[in-house]
């Protein structure tokens, strides 16, 4: 792995990964370098700060965004952290199911597979890999030789997009090793190949797989194939396999192609098109995208839905199959490309004898070690208190808590308080991802770090578990805690579902432990409270009106998985029911909800007791340089204007504004946690009681009722 702030490379043990459903834990017997992919990143990652930046343009755009939304200090945090976090490497390998997770039916233990992801097929001794992003290895075919199956898929689905037909004649620019498999495959379709590379070797190791003819780009042995093959109106198609910052293979495809041919660009070479020379052609200019259809798709490639096969022939997980099947009956040769094989051992070396050009390379393969057949997870009992006796942690000056789960959020916005606290310990962190716990583990130092959730909620030393996860898992983890006897901090929400939300309250009443806060942090922002405090004391009812500015997601946000993880307001929503609560320092009584087609903005109406009302207008078709948060408060002749916990004002007989001074937005994440850990310590109540986490959960949940209904939903009391 690497990490990409500081450039370093380095080898870790790190824990076991954990076999979920969908998926099988593989034991690696060879795993492949990819010298073009890899090493550019290995390139970029020893850049300066300035370098990256020039590099990722669209990642300076996110961040300047973050800083206008979130403020500089919160930005800062995301982006150190993720920066200074070891990034895997590899995502091409075959090795031997070691264990089958739930669901699973096509292969079984001991099985052969070619893995591919670049989270899933790591040089690593280990992997889980889900159901579309492995595939059977056929028999007799050589575990080394199917280590190529990702590359080759890339290649492969490369072919595809310039749908080659039998006697076309083809260019091929670059003759590293997506250009040599590209080179086989157009040859085994029937398509004659004239490669192009400034590497002699290069077009030597491609003629002997199959090219008629290769050179130099500025060759004139190239012109004259090509010319002589096509009778001068040239090739029907060009693949772009190289890398780079030149527009020289973007201006020789120009040059080389027939009128209307296509040029397919499958590697990441400079594309400055040359206006002139592919409009007089009309060239057919494409992309291949990676290993084929299904690929960032997280629902086909992490939840495993495949693509009808009469609507998608090729999709990702077809793709390997089929390359697989090619290399075992002999139509694509990969032995000719594998210049060097290293031990696992000296992966260090390896990627650094690359990058400084001592090793000249094709393809690279790691070999693994021979490792058990199994890895052992005894089951384990964890202890649940019941009838209402149950076990509180001996009171202490330290609380001893673990982390279910490392993201991003928990890693900018929550360790970062508890790290040089005291009077913490940070026990364990526990993640399905094997790596995001050794990252947790060594940038905040947690004694432990594991993928076992079972052992960690046996120990007795963890006083409080924060469960800090994608929302489909909160509900469930956080009953297993509490029935484990653990105080426990949930981000939100707490639940997506009616049904979940009456789980985690069955587990309080079964266990007698209401040691529980979510993570609403924005009632205890000290802007807030300090305009809350200038307002003073109310009489009558109250107004509020509560716009959040939230913008649109990101394409491919997990966010925007609702049948999994629940409608953007079901996530985030509680946050402001609950600060308005807080507010009127009670619980609603009504939901009323209406929005726009396709639910992009809601308009929320909440009554509460004695009269009080409150709006919240939650809308992602706003202007992003806006404001995210702004808040109004009407009551007995005063307002309260809170601006996105920057700027907060009270107007009433006298005026009150707070400091110009840009002082950050703090959101309320530490003194949340203050709270807590002192409840957690001390024995004393939690900072917001059971009852009224409960209530904005539930008038969160009626959002999405009153949407289907039409009508407003009348919320009883939850306990």
């Amino acid at each position: 792995m690497q990490n990409y702030k500081s450039g370093e490379l380095t080898l870790l043990d790190v824990p076991v990964p954990a076999c979920k459903p969908g998926g099988v834990l593989v034991r690696s017997a060879f795993s492949l370098i990819s010298t073009g992919t890899e090493m550019m990143k290995v390139s970029e990652a020893g850049m300066s700060m300035l370098g990256k930046a020039r590099s990722r343009p669209d990642q300076v755009a996110k961040v300047m965004q973050s800083v206008a939304t979130n403020g500089v200090a919160a930005t800062y945090r995301k982006v150190i952290n993720r920066l200074d976090s070891y990034t895997p490497l590899g995502y091409s390998l075959a090795g031997v199911v070691e264990q089958v997770g739930a669901g699973i039916e096509d292969v079984a233990v001991g099985d052969l597979v070619a893995c591919a992801g670049n989270e899933h097929a790591l040089h690593s001794e280990l992997n889980w890999v889900p159901r579309n992003l492995y595939a059977p290895v056929p028999a007799g075919l050589a575990a080394r030789h199917a280590a190529f199956g990702t590359v080759g898929s890339i290649a492969l689905q490369g072919v595809r997009r310039g749908e080659p037909q039998l006697g076309d004649v083809t260019l091929v620019i670059g003759l590293g090793l997506i250009g040599q498999l590209v080179v086989q495959l157009l040859t085994a379709s029937g398509a004659r190949v004239v490669g192009v590379d400034p590497d002699p070797a290069r077009c030597t190791l491609a003629a002997r797989l199959g090219a008629v003819a290769c050179g130099d780009p500025g060759s004139a042995a190239v012109q004259s194939a090509v010319a002589d093959l096509t009778g001068g109106r040239g090739v029907d198609q060009v693949y772009l396999a190289a890398g780079g910052g030149s527009n020289e293979p973007v201006e020789l495809a120009a040059r080389l192609s027939r009128d209307r041919g296509r040029v397919v660009d499958i590697g990441k070479c400079r594309l400055d098109l040359p206006w002139n020379a592919y409009y007089e052609k009309e060239l057919d200019v494409r992309f291949s995208r990676s290993y084929g259809p299904g690929r960032y798709d997280p629902e086909y490639e992490l939840n495993g839905r495949d693509y009808p096969i009469g609507y998608v022939r090729w999709t990702e997980r077809r793709n390997l199959a089929c390359f697989l099947d090619l290399v075992a009956r002999g139509r694509v040769d990969v032995e000719p490309l594998i210049s060097h094989v290293a031990d696992f051992d000296t992966a260090v070396d390896t990627y650094q004898r690359l990058a400084a050009g001592e090793l000249k390379a094709v393809a690279v393969l790691f070999r693994y070690p021979d490792g058990e057949s199994t890895v052992e997870h005894p089951a384990l009992t964890v202890p649940v208190a019941r009838n209402g006796h149950v076990r509180r942690p001996a009171r202490s000056a330290t609380v001893r808590v673990a982390f279910v789960g490392a993201g991003n959020y928990a890693s900018s916005m929550l360790l970062p308080h508890l790290v040089e606290r005291d009077d913490v310990e940070l026990r364990q962190v526990v993640t399905t991802s094997a790596l995001s716990a050794a990252n947790a583990r060594r940038k905040f130092g947690f004694a432990t770090a594991s993928t076992d959730l079972d052992a960690m909620l046996a120990d007795p030393a963890v006083d409080a578990v924060f469960v800090v996860t994608r929302h489909s898992s909160h509900a469930a983890l956080t009953r297993r805690a509490l029935l484990a006897g653990k105080a426990v901090f949930v981000e939100k929400p707490l639940a997506l579902t009616e049904s979940e939300l009456a789980d985690v309250l069955a587990a309080v009443e079964e266990s007698g432990n209401d040691r529980l806060q979510v993570g609403f942090n924005r009632r205890f922002a000290p802007l807030l409270r300090e305009a809350v405090d200038r307002f003073g004391a109310r009489v009558g009812p109250a107004s509020v009106r509560y716009l959040v500015n939230a913008g649109r997601l990101e394409q491919g946000s997990w966010y925007a998985q609702q049948d999994r993880e629940g409608s953007r307001f079901t996530g985030e929503g509680g946050h402001f029911v609950d600060t308005v609560s807080w507010l009127l320092a009670a619980d609603p009584t009504s939901v009323y909800a209406a929005a726009t087609p396709g639910h992009h903005d809601l308009q929320v109406v909440l009554r509460y007791p004695a009269g009080s009302t409150a709006t919240i207008s939650y809308v992602t078709s706003g202007a992003a340089s806006f404001p995210k948060e702004t808040l109004d408060l009407v009551a007995d002749g005063k307002v309260l204007r809170f601006d996105d916990f920057a700027r907060a004002s009270v107007y009433g007989r006298g005026r009150w504004t707070s400091s110009r001074l840009p002082r950050g937005r703090d959101k309320g994440q530490r003194a949340e946690l203050d709270a807590f850990l002192d409840a957690v310590r001390t024995g004393a109540p939690m900072p917001v009681s059971l009852d009224s986490l409960a209530a904005t959960t539930a008038a969160t949940l009626a959002v999405r009722t009153s949407l289907a209904t039409g009508v407003p939903v009348k919320l009883e009391r939850t306990r």
